[in-house]
Order: C-alpha cells, then structure tokens, then sequence
C-alpha cells in the first residue's frame, strides 16, 4: 500500500426488525450524517462514495445521499452479496491508494422482509445455481433454504472430520448474546445459554436449531475513509487505519473439493487472510479483536480456522477454553456479530468497520476490549467474494 488510508468516522444506527425501520435512504442518509460528524467534515468534503445494498432497484445510493446533499460527486453502487459493505471499504480505499480521492465515503443499508433470504428475479439463471447443485450433491436438498443448507452442511463437515458437537455452535450463540448485550445498537439484547439454544426450535435435526441462524434486520452504516495526508491537513483523526486488505472469490477449491466448508467460503477466507497477514507484516497471533461473518453459529467456528485463530480441527477446544472471549487469546464479534446483533446485508460490513474502529480508539464502552491495537474482519457473501481487513492503531 503507497498512501495510508486511515478511518476519520464512523456511524451506525440502532439495527432493527423487519417492518420497525425507517426506510432505505432515511437509514442510510442517517448513518452517514453520522460518520460526517464523527470525522468533523461536511459532505462537501467527500470526493467520491460508494453505497451498498442488496435488495433495492439501481441508484438506491444516489436516493439516500441525495437526502444528505446535491454535490455531484461520483456515487457508485455495490452489490457483493453479504461482503456487500466491506466491498464498499475496499473500493473506497483503492481509490484513495490510487490517488484518484482523498475523501471517499462508504455507506451501507439494507431494508429487509422477513423471513429467509430469496432471490427476485426467477426468469433467469440464479448466481448461486453452481452452489445449490454442489450443496444438494454433498448433503441433499429439500425445501430448507439455501443458505440453512450451505452453512448448515458446513458446520455438518466439521463435524463428521473433527467430531465437533452442535452444543460447540450452542456455545458460540451464547456467547454472541454475552456480547450483544453490551452494545446498544444491537437487535438481540436478551442473553441466552447454550442450554437455551440446544432447546430452541429444531431446523436441521442433528445440525441446527433456530438460534443459531442470524435474522433478518434492517439498518445502515457508514465509514469516512481519508488518505493519511488529507488527515493531517484537515486535523481529522489518524488513529485508526487500514493496515492491509484482500478481496477474494472463489477457487477451485470451492466446486472441486467433496467439503462443504469450501462451498460456504472457507478457501475464500483463507487465501484473503494469509494475504492480509503477509501484506501487513502481522499474524494473526498480533491480533486483539476479530469481527467475522457469523450469518450463522456454524459460519463463526469454522471461520475461526480459515482465518488462522486456531488449528484445523480445534475450533470446539478453543471455544471451550474461552479463546473467543473476553479474558481469551480473541475477543471475537464483540458487538455480538449477525448473530445478535443483526445482518442487514449491505450494512454488515460496515457495522463491523464501525464497531473495530471504536474499539481501536478505546470507545467501545461496556464492550471495550483492553489495549486492543490491531483488529481484524472478516466479511464473506455467496456467490461469492470474502473481504478480509486488517485495521491498526
């Protein structure tokens, strides 16, 4: 990296249930009024942005930062999948790398319905086609959704490999709940115990049980990204930047390999984390505080090993020695992840940028992680892309 991007603000809105929210451009418009203030600039300031979303028609970006000003800025929209947000952070920083800005803006939203996640346009090839043949070849399919099935069957191969429990993923909810509990923009703020979501509400017998799978949730957030140089200039806050990042997609690894862990991105993660860990000189035992893609309990054990936390094959000893938690070696999804704290998709990303960067600046309050200097996330959408980033301070 030639020109050090650093983080100048942030901001999030409390995320909400399906039908509690406000709509698209008023979320989205709020979160970055609040990032705005958070770095001290006007939207005048911003030279370029880039706003994520899944579902919404073209130009939903334009709608929601019209609300917050008319500079005829370029404005351009991003759909990744579920990495939709952290896309946004990377695109963001390529252009202030490459010198083409030195003030961008990302900005994510998400309105959802709702209920699982479906596809809109059914008169026409689906990009997830490829994945749902290989997950129905590897452990069948029925009228369980795509999503269950795919992260379910990853969860699924760890399990046969490793002889991990369903109470591990139990255990990872829980501990999702501890932390959510914490954080006041979190959707799910009620804690529950692994013997809770043992006996919750049966979705794959054997596999999984409703709490184990992230709802549906409405919200946005946004992230000022400046170059180092502009920072200082402008007295904005330096102390948060981007040490390194990588965008993967899939390899051959994903259709090729008989692991259903590949289908649900664990080669993606692994190539983009070794990637970012060589780029910024730092492995991942450098690391404070993780925020990782956790759509679903299963996602969040098996991303542990992708990522490099732990050894292949230990993710159930490394939660049952609290090496995810506070007091552990990790502290990851302090703000309580997908899980509880919600997945609005184009805004996850970038709640997880907002909730790293207060932790980095020491802000974090009840939720705050001890001399936490270097902090990692980790976004993955099917279909597919894995961004991994590396923040510093």
């Amino acid at each position: 990296m030639t020109r050090r991007t650093v983080v100048a603000g942030v901001g999030m809105i409390p995320f909400t249930k399906p039908g509690q929210s406000q709509t698209y451009e008023q979320m989205g418009a709020e979160a970055t009024r609040l990032a705005l203030a958070d770095a001290g600039i006007g939207y005048e300031a911003v030279q370029q942005a880039y706003a994520g979303y899944i579902y919404g028609d073209s130009t939903c970006g334009q709608r929601a930062l019209y609300e917050v000003g008319l500079s005829g800025i370029p404005i351009i929209n991003v759909n990744n999948n579920c990495s939709t947000g952290s896309t946004a952070i990377f695109l963001a920083r390529q252009a202030i790398e490459a010198g083409a800005a030195d003030i961008v803006l990302a900005v994510g939203f998400e309105q959802m319905n709702p209920g699982a996640l479906s596809e809109n346009f059914n008169d026409r090839p689906s990009p997830l086609a490829n994945f749902v043949a290989r997950t129905e070849a590897l452990v069948g399919l029925d009228n369980t959704p795509t999503a269950l099935r795919l992260f379910g069957g990853a969860g699924l191969e760890h399990m046969k490999r490793y002889g991990t429990t369903l109470e591990s993923f139990a255990k990872v909810r829980a501990k999702a709940s501890r932390h959510a509990a914490k954080n006041p923009l979190a959707v799910f703020r009620k804690e529950v115990s692994a013997a809770d979501v043992m006996a919750d509400q049966v979705v794959w017998p054997g596999v999984m049980t409703r709490l184990m799978a992230c709802p549906p949730t409405c919200g946005a957030a946004a992230a000022v990204l400046c170059s180092e140089e502009a920072a200082k200039r402008l007295g904005l806050d330096t102390r948060v930047w981007i040490a390194a990042q990588a965008l993967t997609t899939d390899g051959p690894e994903t259709f090729g390999d008989a692991d259903m862990r590949n289908v649900a991105g664990y080669g993606m993660a692994q190539r983009a984390s070794k990637a970012v860990y060589e780029a910024a000189g730092l492995g991942p035992e450098a690391v404070n505080v993780v925020e990782l893609h956790d759509c679903f309990a299963h996602n969040e054990l098996v991303t542990y090993e992708a990522i490099g936390l732990c050894p292949e094959g230990e993710a159930a000893r490394f939660i049952d020695d609290g090496e995810n938690t506070y007091g552990g070696r990790y502290v990851v999804n302090p703000s309580g992840g997908l899980l509880s704290k919600g997945h609005p998709i184009g805004a996850t990303g970038l709640a997880q940028c907002y909730e790293l960067t207060q932790q980095l600046r020491g802000q974090a309050d009840a939720r705050q992680v001890e001399g936490a200097r270097v902090a990692l996330q980790h976004n993955v959408g099917i279909g597919g892309a894995c961004v991994v980033t590396m923040y510093r301070n």
